[in-house]
């Protein structure tokens, strides 16, 4: 894990979240060499399936 002070992370932020988002490596932010924050990207969205999105919503009533 990558870490920068909180100086050089308030100069230089959005260059700072571009850097995480393309690599998808984690930078701690710190101060006086103390861990402030971590800086984690985020996980992919999953895209939810149709198949059985109707699982459990029908009941079927009666026999044949």
């Amino acid at each position: 894990m990558r870490e920068i002070v909180v100086s050089k992370f308030k100069a230089t932020c959005l260059s700072v979240l571009a850097d995480v988002k393309r690599t998808r490596r984690p930078v701690r932010i710190t101060r006086f060499g103390k861990p402030l924050a971590d800086l984690v990207p985020l996980q992919p969205e999953r895209k939810a399936s149709w198949l059985g999105s109707g699982a459990g919503t029908a009941e079927i009533v009666g026999a044949l």
